[in-house]
């Protein structure tokens, strides 16, 4: 009696110590949880359990507690808009094999550090991941350029590069996914984008406005032409990355993935493409291979709103983590 009087009480300051995290958690994040207790505590509690075990392991990477922590996957793929990303169409074109030589390659590169990348953005309770990747990509384009970084407008493709909108050549679906080389060919149709100033994103709640005209097209941010990086290839996908940022297409929909803390994630993902994200680098630590990808989650996910995913013809059949080399493209202005 003794002993599992012992044990109930151990359980139940367990149990305490873990409602008074998960209120913590509530507020940092600041998370509605007063109706919904109960189920939020058990996914989040799940959640935790699963970080600790993960993070036991010692892996290369860890897991940790974000704004996805009381959410399943089911949750997480719904709130998120998944199956968001549209299969390219075979009449495409790649950049010359001539350019795709290794020991022309650097050992690494950064485009953060150099100056390319604008702040991580969120792209909130809207599947539009496919127009912050376009953003980014073409940010980085206007920097090799011009030398100067530029916020472009995520709201300006979501509500007028869209199909509910045939007056304004829109191909894509706003909250509902696309695909960035669509986006490219709407920004070159367009004469350029707007910033992100003129042109500021509204639809993290998930609702789409109508496509306004006011704003004009920063100068000289017209696309002349995109390039679709030879698929399966890293060292088609590094060349690229050496000479800009690059959008690419992605499996996000795993529950390490979901819940990435920091370091070289080499963790199980496919190759099912449901999430437009950029890759801004690539590189090595402690003698494993990286990309660097910046994410549209906010900086309160993964590593400041980055993660470093496992490079090498290892990963999916060489298709690479999370099916990274599938769908690789980037914009000239």
């Amino acid at each position: 009696m003794k002993s599992l009087s012992l044990f109930c009480l151990f359980a139940t300051v367990s149990g305490n110590i873990l409602n008074v995290l998960f209120e913590k958690w509530a507020v940092e994040f600041k998370y509605e949880i007063d109706e919904n207790y109960v189920e939020l505590f058990e996914k989040w509690v799940s959640n935790h359990k699963f970080i600790e075990e993960t993070n036991a392991k010692n892996l290369t990477y860890s897991l940790g507690h974000n704004q996805f922590s009381a959410m399943d996957q089911n949750d997480f793929r719904t709130y998120l808009g998944y199956n968001s990303i549209e299969e390219k169409e075979e009449k495409i074109y790649f950049e010359s094999e001539s350019y795709n030589l290794r020991g022309s390659l650097p050992e690494s590169i950064n485009w953060v550090e150099l100056g390319g990348v604008t702040p991580v953005k969120d792209q909130g309770k809207c599947g539009s991941c496919w127009s912050f990747s376009t953003t980014g990509a073409l940010e980085g384009a206007y920097f090799k350029k011009y030398g100067e970084l530029t916020s472009f407008s995520e709201q300006q493709l979501v509500s007028c590069d869209n199909l509910k909108n045939a007056e304004n050549r829109g191909h894509d679906h706003g909250c509902n996914g696309g695909l960035m080389d669509n986006a490219f060919q709407w920004i070159e149709g367009n004469g350029g984008l707007c910033s992100e100033n003129d042109y500021p994103y509204v639809s993290g709640d998930g609702a789409v406005d109508a496509c306004e005209t006011k704003c004009s097209p920063v100068h000289g941010s017209k696309i002349v032409e995109f390039v679709d990086v030879k698929p399966s290839d890293d060292v088609a996908m590094m060349n690229a990355i050496s000479k800009q940022p690059v959008s690419i297409a992605i499996e996000a929909d795993q529950r390490e993935f979901q819940l990435y803390k920091s370091g070289i994630f080499t963790g199980a993902c496919g190759t099912k493409l449901d999430h437009g994200v950029l890759v801004v680098g690539y590189g090595s630590l402690d003698g494993n291979d990286y990309y660097l990808v910046k994410n549209s989650w906010a900086e309160s996910w993964g590593d400041a709103g980055y993660i470093k995913l496992g490079r090498g013809s290892k990963y999916n059949n060489g298709d690479g983590q999370c099916g990274i080399l599938l769908q690789g493209s980037y914009p000239v202005v």
